[in-house]
């Protein structure tokens, strides 16, 4: 009687970009004491050698693959494999008296009078040693009238009072003028008793007119700031270069620690120095060119492993793993490198898995849940027949749960973050159940799943 066995696995990428393995099954068929012979399933009798001879299932079977695989035969059975694979700038008056007579005309004879008078000068002049008359200087023989407020200024046959630079005369006094308030100063101004004073704002200096002032520029000569100084009117800027920040006090600059403001800098590790930063990837990576993310070095492709010659280098993100060949254990018989068989002629194996296919995969630490990461596929449907699909063991942790999608389908489907380094192994077991022949078989993937140290 028929007896369903598993095919080898073929990796293909689902719309999320998940890695999943379909799985076939095969059919054996016996040959019964008694009987004509027969071929196991994927296999026809040629009569003319007696020979069993592959059957090319990639023609004869409509779509056996289906989406993105594409089918390609296999002694005794076929593969889905994927097409593609994924990754900031006043006349002054005659000063004799009129008293004396005016001069005769032209021609004629003077006739002066026999009696002379003595000499007078007007107000203002007295007669000095030559008997003239002459200015007197009030001011210089006090004899003026001036406020003590005032000074006294001589003028010819007079004088007159008036007031220093810096006052005005109100009322017969001096009074200071505030010259502060006619805008005398650009910018500070100090009045003072007669006089003002110009000053400058912090930051200018005061120019040779003693009236206007001119900024300055602190960068010229000794730098008063610890990296870049920029003038502005009346001040100056410190800034920082980059890498660096400004301190409280405004002159001085420290390193930015870029590493504390965002996880994000470094896909693994951020390294701070000063003025900068840089990061670096763990062990099994290289860093990538924008200087951030890193990418698995493939010892396996680089052959840069210390496998044997009899083990299989199964390269992991960041590390690889030495595989061991698949042994068999009693009543098993190995039929590939990765398939073992339980013969129905042996009565140990009543019970056991027909067949238990051996798989490895790999998948990131902390991976994002819920994800699907493996399916199970059953190639033929017999009338009568249906499947059940299980995680027989190896799920204690309940991470994981088999979820069917078809009648002859199942998905493994990942329901807890995992965090590695770990490794898991499962035995997903799909049960044939046929109901016209009353048969019931299973078949088992041994399924080992290595779970890297990063999520990179």
């Amino acid at each position: 009687m028929p007896i369903h066995l598993l095919k080898p696995f073929a990796k293909r990428q689902d719309l999320n970009g998940q890695r999943i393995l379909t799985a076939f099954t095969l059919a054996v068929c016996l040959t019964s004491p008694g009987k004509a012979q027969q071929c196991t399933n994927g296999f026809d009798l040629d009569r003319a050698s007696g020979q069993c001879l592959d059957i090319d299932e990639c023609r004869t079977i409509p779509e056996a693959c289906r989406g993105d695989m594409v089918c390609v035969n296999q002694n005794g059975g076929y593969l889905c494999v994927p097409r593609t694979n994924p990754v900031y700038r006043s006349p002054y008056l005659n000063p004799y008296s009129n008293i004396y007579p005016p001069p005769p005309a032209p021609g004629a004879v003077p006739n002066y009078p026999t009696v002379t008078r003595p000499l007078i000068c007007r107000f203002g002049y007295q007669l000095d040693e030559n008997n003239q008359c002459a200015d007197i200087d009030e001011c210089a023989s006090d004899s003026h009238q001036c406020n003590p407020t005032q000074i006294c200024i001589n003028t010819e046959g007079g004088y007159t009072c008036s007031c220093t630079e810096g006052y005005w005369l109100l009322e017969g006094q001096c009074l200071d003028i505030d010259e502060c308030r006619y805008g005398y100063c650009q910018q500070l101004c100090a009045n003072v008793p007669g006089s003002y004073s110009c000053t400058c704002n912090p930051g200018f200096t005061l120019n040779d007119d003693g009236r206007s002032c001119q900024d300055v520029n602190e960068c010229t000569g000794e730098n008063p700031c610890t990296q870049t100084c920029v003038n502005t009117y009346g001040s100056f800027l410190c800034r920082c270069e980059p890498g660096y920040e400004l301190e409280a006090d405004g002159v001085n600059c420290s390193d930015m620690d870029e590493c504390s403001f965002s996880e994000f800098l470094c896909q693994h590790e951020c390294v701070n120095e000063p003025g900068s930063y840089y990061c670096i990837c763990p062990s099994g990576y290289i860093l990538l060119d924008d200087s951030r993310s890193c990418q698995d070095i493939n010892e396996c492709e680089n052959r840069n492993f210390t496998c044997t010659s009899q083990q299989t280098c199964f390269n992991i993100q960041g590390e690889y793993k030495c595989l061991d060949p698949v042994r068999c254990e009693d009543p098993y018989i190995q039929i590939n490198e990765n398939r073992c068989m339980c013969p129905a002629e042996n009565p140990g194996c009543r019970d056991q898995p027909f067949t238990i296919l051996y798989r490895v995969m790999e998948m990131v630490s902390g991976r994002s849940v819920p994800s699907d990461i493996f399916q199970m596929q059953a190639t033929t449907r017999y009338p009568g027949a249906y499947y059940i699909f299980q995680i027989k063991s190896g799920n204690e942790g309940r991470e994981f749960y088999m979820r069917q999608t078809g009648p002859i389908s199942a998905t493994l489907v990942m329901t807890r973050p995992v965090k590695g380094p770990r490794t898991i192994q499962l035995d997903l077991e799909m049960i044939t159940v046929n109901t016209v022949i009353n048969f019931r078989g299973s078949s088992v993937i041994r399924l080992r799943i290595y779970v890297s140290q990063y999520s990179f």
